[in-house]
């Protein structure tokens, strides 16, 4: 649709209320569009993650694809949960919502008002600490008193898990020096985590990715597929509550399901409108 341009949607992710949770614009009708379009557009939009949908083929099944203002990413959650809500909530799209993707297959239900992912589980495994890392994210109090930190790493996302969710609260990173340090290959970011201070949060969990160009992620889909692998070995636990403790905040229900998990959150539409993209201008010269 070139001359009307791209359609999109603002939704605010892992949240029911307006102007809280993680924002992340959603891109239609974009399978004409090169890359270049996409990493220009997601520049635009500034969000953490812009995310391009394609058409269902015969199947059903939608391509899906995520941008940082800097970079593509393979796993991106709560614009996931945003693409789906556009389709079943605006759209009116039968569900379930299947999706391609680089991290593999994705599928979303609509669970009640909620809407619930299947995502392939990224369990972490114990490492040490990279060098620095423990400095640039400048952690609380107490967890600096008690022994250092543990470090757990998956293909994806790393975990530092600190003492309690005051010192998650009291975590306030040099980002400049933060992205100087070398975390092992792949990763997007470092979660750091701990058990929740209110007897009905289960976890807590703030999310750094300066590596992909976004500092602090408001509520961070991907970290729960590690973070929850991780609390329901440590807590003996199926189903978890879970927040995100970032300054717009965000809440969401977790499930192990062995080598799946489950990610259960609301989602609010807040803007939609088009986006005008120029024609890209011919670099040939006249004879």
């Amino acid at each position: 649709m070139p001359s009307q341009g791209i359609p999109y949607y603002t939704v605010d992710a892992f949240t029911d209320t307006p102007f809280t949770g993680n924002p992340a614009a959603v891109c239609l009708d974009i399978d004409d569009q090169p890359d270049e379009a996409m990493t220009r557009i997601a520049r635009e939009m500034n969000l953490s993650e812009t995310a391009f949908v394609y058409r269902a083929g015969v199947d059903g099944v939608r391509r899906l694809r995520w941008f940082t203002p800097t970079v593509e990413v393979p796993l991106c959650g709560h614009a996931t949960l945003a693409t789906a809500h556009v389709l079943l909530r605006e759209l009116g799209t039968h569900g379930p919502i299947r999706f391609s993707s680089l991290s593999g297959p994705l599928t979303v239900h609509a669970e009640d008002d909620r809407l619930r992912m299947d995502f392939p589980s990224n369990p972490p495994v114990e490492a040490p600490m990279p060098a620095g890392l423990a400095e640039a994210l400048r952690i609380g109090p107490s967890s600096r008193r008690h022994r250092s930190p543990l470090f757990a790493a998956s293909g994806k996302v790393a975990l530092v898990v600190l003492a309690s969710e005051d010192d998650v609260l009291a975590t306030g990173p040099d980002f400049g020096a933060l992205g100087r340090v070398a975390l092992p290959g792949g990763l997007m970011g470092v979660a750091v985590t701990a058990p929740g201070a209110n007897p009905a949060v289960d976890f807590v969990s703030r999310f750094f990715a300066p590596w992909v160009g976004v500092d602090e992620d408001p509520v961070t889909g991907v970290a729960h597929t590690t973070l929850t692998p991780y609390w329901a070995a440590r807590l003996g636990k199926v189903e978890m509550s879970a927040r995100q403790r970032s300054a717009r905040s965000g809440a969401l229900t977790v499930r192990d399901r062995g080598d799946r998990v489950e990610l259960i959150g609301h989602a609010v539409t807040v803007a939609e409108g088009r986006i005008r993209v120029p024609k890209r201008r011919s670099t040939r010269r006249s004879a």
